[in-house]
């Protein structure tokens, strides 16, 4: 923590203003306005239009349902009534003279959405990282390097000479044989390494991560990996993975959480149940895509043969088919659990459960909305446990059989991550449209909820 020695704060936002209040309460006017052309301009017909419109949007999730959870002709059957379902719906408009009042109460809607999100959205304060200014930049970096990983980034990108140039010196993962980067590491650091960094998938980064923070040493991310999920959510570069060596000669520090499932460290997730088994499957690496559509019918149908049960805050769920446990909270929209991630410094655990018995849990799961088969629980701790002695987990993308009970903790502020002081950031999260934040914000001033996002 010595190095810590100023925190750059973020400019002052503004996001409480009076602009926000009058934004909250041009949402209700404009979604008055909606209810009001559908009633005027449309009168009855309105009504069966309405109606028509509820039944398509119903019909729509129910068919990306059945394309999730189904295989083969029954799938793209699905796929097609989700196409045409919208499609039958402006056409009814159409007919009965109507679509331009079907349009224009769509438009007064989502500018309403707009509105409402714009005024919730939640203030730098509530979503930026803060930043530390290091007292000096490494002496001795130390860089592991992955020519094989996201098709070969590290010689496109001429990582290892690039690194050289800037003093530091560079491990290239070359040969056939696997290697302990962990260990190599450790040797790092015993040579008088004051830096790690890792140009390679997230399962490298988080070994290697794990050494930094037990040693207290700066860690740096270059993004060479295929996704780079870490990545992406410290605000790095993804499209030129050489900026990222900037951190060396003008960094900040970030102090962010690293959490771990039994005795492994992760920096993004651990994942249990159906998606794990996705993990597991040998195609996963080739076609993540292709694999998750291929195994996902089993998530939604049952999940893997022994029932899971989570444990947290002396509550237990029982037979979810798929738990995230996640480095800080993901985001809900995004059914593999790979949204992004607002903070990596919370110091909590984000656990989502997901549990589908009937078609209504599944809608509100696609909508990546707060549902009964949507369990989401913030907490230290969390415990993992099965029947089977050993269950798949896929720890940062990487497949694993883990003994079970599988405990997950959070190392709250244990990683110090150096990145460049010039990088693309994080966008500011989405926010949740909340009507009773948004009543509270647009009648007396701001509400407490206003910071909320998905």
């Amino acid at each position: 923590m010595a190095a810590d020695v100023e925190e750059v704060r973020p400019p002052a936002d503004a996001g409480r203003s009076p602009a926000r209040r009058w934004l909250a309460r041009l949402s209700f006017l404009l979604a008055a306005a909606a209810v009001a052309v559908l009633a005027v301009e449309g009168g009855l017909a309105s009504i069966a239009m309405l109606a028509i419109g509820l039944a398509s949007a119903a019909v729509s999730l129910a068919a990306g349902f059945w394309f999730l959870a189904g295989r083969g002709l029954r799938r793209w059957l699905a796929l097609g009534l989700l196409i045409a379902s919208p499609i039958a719906a402006l056409i009814a408009f159409a007919f009965a003279n109507l679509l331009w009042v079907a349009a224009a109460s769509a438009a007064a809607w989502l500018l309403a959405g707009l509105a409402a999100k714009v005024a919730l959205a939640p203030s730098a304060a509530d979503w930026r990282m803060p930043e530390f200014q290091p007292a000096s930049m490494a002496a001795r970096p130390f860089l592991i390097m992955n020519p094989r990983s996201g098709g070969g980034k590290v010689g496109k990108f001429d990582l290892k000479r690039k690194a050289e140039e800037l003093g530091a010196e560079v491990f290239l993962m070359s040969g056939p044989e696997r290697v302990n980067v962990a260990d190599v590491a450790r040797q790092a650091v015993a040579n008088g390494a004051d830096l790690l960094g890792v140009a390679g998938g997230d399962g490298t980064q988080a070994m290697v991560a794990e050494v930094a923070a037990d040693h207290e040493i700066p860690f740096v991310v270059i993004t060479a990996g295929t996704r780079n999920h870490f990545a992406l959510d410290l605000g790095l570069d993804r499209e030129d993975p050489a900026a990222c060596l900037g951190a060396l000669t003008d960094g900040v520090d970030l102090r962010v959480d690293l959490g771990r499932a039994g005795t492994k460290t992760f920096v993004n997730n651990a994942s249990f149940g159906a998606y794990a088994e996705v993990v597991q499957s040998p195609a996963y690496r080739d076609d993540k895509i292709g694999a998750t559509l291929n195994l996902l019918p089993d998530l939604l149908s049952g999940g893997s043969e022994a029932p899971l049960a989570v444990r947290a805050h002396d509550a237990v769920l029982a037979g979810p088919q798929a738990v995230l446990v996640g480095n800080n909270p993901y985001g809900t929209g995004d059914l593999a659990g790979l949204s992004r991630r607002a903070r990596l410094d919370r110091g909590t655990l984000g656990v989502v459960s997901v549990n589908v018995g009937s078609a209504r849990q599944a809608a509100g799961l696609l909508r990546g909305a707060r549902s009964d088969g949507l369990s989401m629980q913030l907490t230290p701790e969390v415990t993992i446990d099965s029947a089977d002695a050993r269950i798949p987990v896929g720890v940062d993308g990487e497949a694993l059989l883990l003994p079970t009970p599988v405990r997950c903790t959070i190392r709250s502020g244990a990683l110090r991550v150096r990145v460049p002081r010039d990088r693309p950031g994080v966008p500011a999260p989405k926010a949740r449209v909340d009507w009773t934040a948004l009543r509270h914000l647009a009648g007396r001033g701001p509400s407490r909820m206003a910071g909320r996002h998905a």
